[in-house]
C-alpha cells in the first residue's frame, strides 16, 4: 500500500511520522507533496520518504491519498487531480470545513472519500480523530482509516451531521482546555507556587484526570464526588465552581465554535 500526502503541513507530518514510527507503513511506501522546496527537503531528510512537487504524480503513485492542503487551496488542487482519481483509490480528507458533498462534487461521484476531523494532539500520539464515510466508501475503508489514525491517538466514527460539534469540542477544544489549565496555574501562582511548577502540576493533573476517566470509563460526576471529601479542600474549591457561571460559559464557548464551523462549511 502506497500512501500519498497531498500537502505536508504540521498535521500531515504528525500523521506521517506516526505511521512510520508504528510500522503501519515503510518510509519507502510514503510520498509527500509540497510546493515549498525547503519543506520537501526537510521531510526527505528526516523521514526518508519520497517527495514531489507534483500533485498529479502523487495521485498517480498512491493507493491512499491523504488530502492535507490548506482549505483555501483545496478546490483548485482537487479540480487539478480529479481526472486521475478512480474508484480504486481512497481519498482521506483532513481539510477543515469541507463537507463530503463538496468533495464529491469536485472529484466525481465514483471516488471513495472519507472525511476526518483530527486535532493537534495527534502530534504527540494523543489525538482525537473523528471520521465519516462517503457514499462510495467500503467497509474495508472504515477498517483502514481506523488503523491508520489509531496510531495517532483515539478514533471515532460519527455521522457527518455531528461534525460542527466535533470541530468545536475536539478540534478547537485543545485551546479551550489550555485556557482552563493556564487559569488554574495562575491561581496556584497567586497561592505562592513557582510559575514552572504551577504549569507542570496543572498540565499533568489535567492529563492524568483525562486518562483516568477514559481508561476507567467512570462517569465524571461520580468521579468528582469520589474526590471531594466532605468539608475538604476539593469541596471548598467546588463550592466556588458550582456558584459561578462557568458551566454556562463553557457551554456557550462550544456553541460559538460550532456555529462558526457551520458558517464556514456553508461557504464551500
Amino acid at each position: 500500500m502506497r500512501i500519498g500526502f497531498l500537502g505536508s503541513g504540521k498535521m500531515a507530518e504528525a500523521i506521517l511520522a506516526a505511521l512510520i514510527r508504528n510500522g503501519i507503513v515503510k518510509a519507502s511506501e510514503v510520498l509527500a507533496c509540497d510546493v515549498v522546496a525547503d519543506r520537501r527537503a526537510f521531510l526527505k531528510q528526516r523521514y526518508r520518504v519520497g517527495i514531489t512537487d507534483s500533485a498529479e504524480k502523487l495521485v498517480q503513485s498512491s493507493d491512499v491519498i491523504i488530502l492535507a492542503v490548506k482549505p483555501q487551496d483545496l478546490d483548485a488542487v482537487l479540480r487539478q487531480v480529479a481526472p486521475l482519481l478512480q474508484s480504486r483509490k481512497l481519498l482521506i480528507s483532513i481539510a477543515a470545513g469541507k463537507t463530503l458533498a463538496h468533495l464529491q462534487r469536485l472529484v466525481g461521484a465514483r471516488v471513495r472519500i472519507v472525511r476526518v476531523m483530527p486535532n493537534l494532539p495527534v502530534m504527540v500520539g494523543e489525538g482525537m480523530s473523528v471520521f465519516c464515510l462517503g457514499s462510495r466508501a467500503r467497509p474495508a475503508d472504515r477498517r483502514l482509516v481506523s488503523r491508520l489514525l489509531g496510531c495517532c491517538g483515539r478514533v471515532l466514527e460519527l455521522p457527518e451531521r455531528h461534525f460542527d460539534a466535533v470541530t468545536a469540542l475536539s478540534g478547537s477544544g485543545p485551546a479551550f482546555f489550555a485556557y482552563v489549565m493556564e487559569a488554574l496555574a495562575a491561581g496556584a501562582r497567586r497561592a505562592g507556587l513557582p510559575a514552572s511548577a504551577a504549569r507542570a502540576l496543572s498540565a499533568q493533573t489535567m492529563l492524568g484526570t483525562a486518562r483516568y476517566l477514559l481508561e476507567t470509563e467512570r462517569d465524571p460526576s461520580e468521579f468528582i464526588q469520589a474526590v471531594a471529601s466532605p468539608k475538604g479542600t476539593t469541596a471548598a474549591g467546588l463550592k466556588v465552581l458550582y456558584s459561578s457561571a462557568l458551566q454556562g460559559i463553557l457551554g456557550r464557548t462550544i456553541h460559538a465554535a460550532a456555529k462558526r464551523s457551520r458558517e464556514l462549511s456553508r461557504r464551500t
